[in-house]
């Protein structure tokens, strides 16, 4: 039951490095964790997609990746070449923040045309699109979560991992409850131990971003 367990957690992990000036050995390890326990994605920098790919040839893992990371300036031409970039070298899941500035100054519009720009480049790969919760309060968040089913993204993604704090359960509940029950719901911040994946899962969340996945897979108790 415990392999059972550990092998659907493990399915919903994106396992993650994107702290600066990580090195090709920390890459290399995260491949082969995700090898080992089966992760859904590793996330990476653009930078490193071509390598994690290679390392990771042959298996169900896939390479996700970040655009517009981590500050969401909204340079949409900007944004399609990165794209563009990571899509030639293998990257099957697309991890965007959505323009914060514009957001909080209500210009939806502008927000919804860079959404919709990178769904539309991404030609069916899977882009999760990150709010930033943080900022944001609960009509806040509705609303972004609107943008984002509009503009045709799988996925609402709660945080980048490097504001003033990550994601919260309240908050994902409120995603949740504002995409429904068949829409992607990230959770992603902040998520360091196996409770605090559970709780996430149980508010809502459907897929869990993390740098701790081996400390989550690990910590499912074998009885």
């Amino acid at each position: 039951m415990a392999d059972k367990i550990k092998k659907k957690i493990a399915g919903l992990i994106d396992q993650t490095l994107l702290k600066p000036n990580s090195s090709n050995q920390e890459y290399l390890t995260l491949c082969k964790d995700a090898r080992e326990w089966g992760f859904r994605t590793v996330c990476v920098e653009p930078y490193f997609v071509d390598q994690c790919v290679q390392y990771l040839e042959g298996t169900s893992t896939e390479v996700c990746t970040v655009i517009d990371f981590p500050k969401g300036l909204g340079d949409i031409e900007r944004n399609l070449d990165d794209l563009e970039m990571v899509i030639n070298e293998g990257a099957m899941e697309i991890d965007m923040v959505m323009d914060i500035d514009s957001f909080r100054l209500k210009k939806y519009d502008k927000v919804l045309t860079g959404i919709y720009s990178i769904v539309e480049a991404a030609a069916g790969r899977v882009v999760k699109v990150i709010i930033e919760t943080c900022h944001w309060n609960d009509d806040e968040i509705k609303i972004a979560c609107e943008i984002i089913k509009e503009a045709k993204a799988q996925f609402v993604k709660t945080s980048t991992g490097f504001s003033k704090n990550g994601a919260k359960v309240s908050q994902v509940k409120v995603i949740r409850q504002s995409v429904g029950d068949l829409f992607g719901v990230k959770a992603s911040g902040g998520i360091n131990s196996f409770n605090d994946a559970i709780k996430m899962i149980e508010a809502g969340a459907n897929r869990i971003g993390t740098s701790s996945g081996v400390k989550i897979i690990e910590g499912i108790n074998a009885g």
